[in-house]
């Protein structure tokens, strides 16, 4: 067999390796689809939470909500270990994780303060609420199987957004229900519901006070 043939022959065969691979990553059957998820707040429960106040009269305005640069990005992060994270395969957010946290706070606490004045920040006029609550969120993320922690800095300023009345630094965590992913989303959303409780106990005691100092 000349050479001239044998070069050939081997174009061909290199060619169709390309054309296989190609099909596999572009959509030939055998790629995996990806899954999106969202955290769910507390009007997803089948029982409603006892609420921790009734002010219905009071507004709220939630945000901004800042995210670490690690979790600034569409892909869910799993933590390893203390010091290790990886990005789970083919499993992303639905959209941008500080837009469904601070969806799901705004209605965590609508939920726990009974009020359905709760606006998010920038979307909302400040100076329609009474209080405006900060978050900065530094760890959000977790083991599938072991379990969800959230760690966050958070605030809660007067309705002109000038005057801190309170802050705390949240450290939270819950168990898995098993090792997938669903279950460690599962599991963030109580971390969160978990940070909402906190805000709206601090909401409650302003509340409280402010009547008690008028009387």
């Amino acid at each position: 067999m000349s050479m001239k043939r044998i070069g050939l022959s081997g174009v061909i065969i290199f060619t169709m390796v390309s054309i296989l691979q190609s099909c596999t990553i572009f959509g030939g059957g055998t790629a995996q689809p990806t899954q999106n998820y969202v955290l769910n707040s507390l009007y997803s429960d089948e029982t409603q939470p006892q609420a921790v106040a009734d002010l219905h009269d009071i507004g709220i305005l939630v945000g901004p909500v800042r995210m670490a640069l690690y979790l600034d990005r569409s892909d869910i992060v799993i933590r390893d270990s203390q010091n290790q994270i990886r990005l789970a395969e083919f499993s992303q957010w639905a959209g941008p994780l500080q837009e469904n946290f601070s969806r799901v706070l705004a209605e965590n606490l609508s939920v726990l303060l009974t009020t359905d004045r709760v606006g998010i920040f920038p979307g909302t006029r400040a100076m329609a609420f009474d209080f405006n609550v900060t978050v900065n969120v530094t760890r959000f993320d977790g083991m599938p199987g072991k379990k969800a922690d959230l760690r966050a800095r958070w605030a809660i300023l007067d309705k002109t957004r000038k005057d801190m009345l309170f802050e705390n630094h949240s450290v939270l965590s819950q168990s898995t229900e098993n090792d997938s992913l669903e279950a460690l989303i599962a599991a963030e959303s109580r971390t969160l519901a978990d940070l909402s409780r906190e805000i709206a106990e601090a909401i409650k005691t302003l509340v409280e006070k402010n009547i008690n100092g008028k009387n």
